[in-house]
């Protein structure tokens, strides 16, 4: 019961958070493309939301955090497989709930919250010994919901010739070959060494130390010949991500939630070897627990208080959170200026106004000022006082 309590604030505490942050960031110029560019499952989930809410800011980003603690109940039903101790699950959702990709995930609308829900719905009903015809339903209907399930369907045809399943592996390369027919495939350029760029996002998305581990589990699953369906699936979209690294940058959205159902197996065998040791030997495992959980609340104190960020940098733009600050202000400010619509060079800021309701005309131009420059600008963005973005606003006379 106690346990269960922990849980519930855990999730309370979480969601107060995640909520209050999603309040204050602007959309960016992917969420923009997502909500205006090509009919998805993802754009039709945020029109909807977006219907439902009247802080747009809020109602954009809502469905991605309905998928974010649809996972990590998911994640915590799957553990009780792994992991015997309640407290230990505990812990785990702790630490996913503190992942730097799990939290952008939740505040950012993008494919990843889409792939790791999915994810963890499949093993979830892998473990909980769902028949393989309900399986194969389920990854038919994501076929249509996610081209980021691709990857998915591919490690499970892998899976399926390991273990000498042939209607199985031909029905998972039917749904991968599918896959690309639908969404297409991206392979381009020659080989530019975006291998070691990789890994650090990669670090960055699940912090390193937690990285290192995961890569650990899997590493040493292998040696042990137990390569299971999460193992196959998680490697092959590493390896798949590790390959095309080598030829041209990835979009990492679609590849970093396939290491996040790794969580549960790289838990047990980090408690596994903890218990196995005398209690002299446990110290270095104690401590890489500790720097690994402190790290992950740094992380999350950064991300919720990156204006501060502002305070120290010469260049406002190198915040990494710039791209979701900004615009909600300066449509703001526009209305109050009485501009309804103009237009701006900027593809990426005319569709990230349009969000806001400034529509796109020719009788009128924003103009961006370099922040070196010491023109005011018609329009200014700052925070506590530091200059964050200025523009000129230029009213046509066409009488």
């Amino acid at each position: 019961m106690k346990t269960k309590i922990i849980l519930f604030l855990l999730f309370g505490i979480d969601a107060i958070v995640l909520l209050l942050e999603a309040k204050g960031l602007s959309i960016s110029a992917s969420e923009a493309h997502i909500l205006y560019g090509n009919v998805s499952f993802l754009q039709y989930m945020s029109r909807f939301f977006l219907s439902l809410f009247s802080n747009h800011d809020i109602g954009l980003r809502f469905f991605m955090i309905l998928l974010h603690f649809a996972s990590a109940l998911l994640l915590y039903l799957i553990s009780s497989k792994y992991l015997q101790q309640e407290r230990n699950r505990i812990w785990l959702i702790a630490v996913f709930l503190l992942l730097p990709g799990s939290i952008s995930s939740a505040l950012i609308v993008s494919h990843a919250s889409v792939i790791i829900f999915g994810l963890f719905l499949y093993i979830y009903f892998l473990v909980n010994g769902f028949s393989q015809r309900i399986l194969n339903l389920l990854l038919f209907v994501y076929l249509f919901i996610e081209p980021g399930f691709s990857y998915l369907f591919l490690a499970l045809g892998f899976y399926n010739i390991y273990v000498k399943q042939a209607w199985n592996a031909l029905f998972s390369f039917f749904l991968y070959c599918s896959s690309i027919l639908i969404y297409g495939f991206v392979a381009h350029g020659i080989p530019r060494g975006h291998f070691l760029d990789v890994l650090g996002v990669y670090s960055a998305i699940f912090s390193p130390i937690v990285f290192i581990y995961i890569f650990y589990t899997l590493y040493k699953l292998f040696l042990l010949k137990k390569m299971d369906q999460i193992w196959f699936i998680a490697s092959t979209a590493f390896l798949v991500s590790i390959i095309l690294s080598f030829r041209q940058r990835i979009n990492l959205e679609y590849f970093a939630p396939y290491l996040m159902i790794v969580l549960p197996l790289s838990a047990q065998i980090f408690i596994q070897s903890y218990r196995v040791r005398l209690r002299i030997y446990r110290k270095k495992y104690k401590i890489a627990f500790i720097l690994a959980f402190v790290f992950l609340v740094l992380n999350a104190f950064i991300v919720f208080f990156h204006k501060e960020i502002y305070l120290v940098l010469e260049n406002p733009k190198k915040n990494f959170a710039y791209n979701v600050d900004i615009v909600h202000n300066l449509a703001k400010k526009l209305k109050a200026m009485h501009v309804k619509c103009l237009h701006v060079n900027n593809k990426d800021m005319q569709l990230r106004l349009r969000f806001y309701g400034i529509e796109k005309c020719n009788d009128t131009f924003l103009k961006e000022i370099s922040l070196k420059s010491v023109k005011k600008g018609d329009v200014t963005i700052s925070y506590k006082n530091k200059i964050l973005y200025k523009a000129d606003v230029t009213k046509l006379n066409n009488k």
